[in-house]
């Protein structure tokens, strides 16, 4: 008689409320649970993943219960968001049938808050920071019923204190086994992708222009290549986590396992998840010449730094170009250089502008994320980076800046000097949960004061206005827009009179010729949650377990 394999069931908690009525875009695939499934698959066991994107809520806690009868142990992940919500609920439910399965969760936010994770009851440990080796021993240590405590990458507790384990060393991709793709069934994500409506998603990344129209449906995937990041930004806790340590996988490597999964799945796009994609110019100008090479029609989007597109040769941005790079996800983080200074990155004047029009002149769209609010942040530092964001419009056309109001993150050099400022955090788990939408809300009321905050409403009414979002359209408001936006005068007192005029109009017009909601809505294509969203989810990073990379 054959002996049935000891089952890992892993749960990759949903991004957003889709109870709120807006679902979140398939293409983000659960890289986390794939990424920790290969050592113990390659070991004998059997892995069930249940992403919940794909389900109601109701679904979800449902084929988790099913699946983790007589499982050997239950993990989860998440990251600052709704994730957070949705995975506490769902472990909830599996403790609450079988309060006697293993559970185990790992992750940016459980790495640098263990101490909510494990203060619930919940879990037996925390996973730090890159989880493959790390997971691979929890599971061999459960299943032979050893303690965990001489594993390292880990926190425990014990006797009511936090205890953490000797730390382990971040290893290169050549210590890190394939992705077990074979555990993912594409058709649900591709069938919900080409829906005429998805251009609307939450999450959702626009087309291609390649495909004709930015709402044409696509079919897309998310992907990382790389761990970490090198850089010191005092708002992230990459740093933190990860020791600012970068390991890649060789582009050979990237691009033979894109390719075959191209051949698998046939897709449009790639949508990689790296915190750091362009770190070395080398790796990034031969995979693009390793695409070219082979004629892969498919498109992709990545994070690339100011100075690094800078410092590339002329060349090499060609080449990103010419092999499918649509869009670069830009965090150009702050307009005056006393602030860039603050936060640790080699940016100074204008260079994000500059960034921003080496990409349009190459027809890439480079979305690109300033921050107002940070702690000890004067005013009319808050002001320099709105209108180097308006200037950063008006240069590239095609490129789609915005400004979000900071938000704290736990385990950050800023977050001890919000604290000392005054902010107060969320103190329960769940409360974390609600404030992801960071960049729609204030996490931290008051610390942006009325007439900066005035400033960026009127610069985000016109800069909607200017793309044609508002309407659907580019007539007499829009060319308007335009010439406030480039001379500046968006927020005098004819500027604000005007945006009222307008609001006034464009309800009339709606009412009079029954016009929908039929534009899209997104400024910055690569953190947008839809329109009229308010679920908590966080986009910047979706690669966001103890395995994988990209800011909390």
């Amino acid at each position: 008689m054959i002996s049935r394999k000891k089952k890992i069931v892993l749960y990759q908690p949903q991004q957003v409320d889709q109870s709120l009525g807006l679902p979140s875009s398939k293409d983000m695939l659960p890289l986390e649970m794939l990424t920790i499934s290969a050592f113990p698959l390659q070991d004998g066991y059997e892995v069930e993943i249940i992403d919940g994107s794909l389900y109601s809520e109701e679904e979800a806690v449902k084929r988790v219960l099913a699946a983790c009868e007589g499982a050997l142990l239950y993990g989860t992940t998440g990251i600052l968001g709704y994730m957070i919500t949705d995975g506490l609920k769902v472990t909830r439910a599996v403790k609450g049938k079988y309060p006697d399965l293993p559970a185990v969760i790992g992750g940016w936010f459980a790495s640098v808050r263990p101490d909510l994770q494990l203060r619930t009851g919940l879990y037996e440990c925390v996973v730090l920071a890159q989880g493959e080796l790390t997971f691979r021993d929890v599971v061999k240590a459960i299943d032979a019923g050893e303690p965990l405590d001489g594993i390292p990458g880990l926190v425990l507790l014990r006797d009511g204190e936090l205890v953490r384990t000797e730390k382990r060393a971040v290893v290169g991709w050549n210590e890190i086994a394939p992705m077990p793709w074979h555990l993912i069934d594409i058709e649900p994500y591709k069938q919900h992708q080409l829906r005429g409506a998805s251009f609307r998603d939450v999450l959702r990344m626009p087309s291609p222009r390649s495909l004709g129209s930015d709402r044409k449906p696509y079919f897309g995937i998310t992907y990382f290549s790389s761990y970490g990041c090198p850089e010191p930004c005092t708002f992230c806790c990459s740093p933190i986590v990860t020791d600012r340590r970068w390991k890649a996988m060789p582009a050979q490597r990237m691009h033979e396992d894109l390719a075959e999964l191209h051949d698998r799945w046939k897709f449009d796009v790639v949508r990689f998840h790296d915190a750091n994609w362009g770190v070395m110019e080398k790796r990034v100008k031969e995979f693009a010449e390793l695409k070219v090479a082979s004629g892969l029609p498919y498109k992709y989007n990545a994070f690339l730094e100011t100075h690094s597109i800078l410092h590339y040769k002329e060349d090499t941005l060609d080449k990103l170009a010419a092999s499918g790079l649509y869009i670069a996800e830009i965090g150009a983080e702050a307009g005056s250089d006393e602030m860039m200074s603050k936060i640790g990155k080699p940016i100074h004047g204008d260079d994000n502008i500059a960034a921003a029009v080496e990409m349009d002149k190459r027809d890439i769209c480079a979305s690109v994320t300033y921050i107002i609010g940070y702690p000890h942040e004067e005013a009319d530092s808050m002001l320099a980076t709105i209108d180097q964001c308006r200037r950063l419009h008006v240069a590239a056309p095609q490129a789609r800046p915005t400004v979000w109001p900071y938000r704290p993150i736990p385990g950050t050099a800023m977050w001890d000097q919000a604290i000392d400022l005054g902010y107060d955090p969320p103190k329960a788990i769940e409360e974390w949960g609600s404030i992801g939408e960071y960049h729609l809300e204030e996490t931290w009321p008051g610390k942006i004061p009325p007439h900066v905050a005035d400033a960026r409403k009127m610069y985000q009414h016109y800069v909607t206005l200017d793309y044609g979002l508002a309407r659907g359209k580019r007539g007499l408001w829009e060319k308007r827009a335009g010439r406030r936006l480039a001379d500046g005068s968006y927020k005098t007192t004819a500027g604000k009179l005007e945006a009222k005029a307008f609001s006034v109009y464009n309800r009339l017009e709606k009412k009079l010729t029954k016009r929908g909601e039929t534009a899209r809505t997104f400024i910055d294509p690569g953190h947008k949650t839809g329109s009229g969203a308010t679920a908590a989810s966080k986009s910047r990073s979706a690669m966001t377990s103890a395995t994988s990379g990209s800011q909390d």
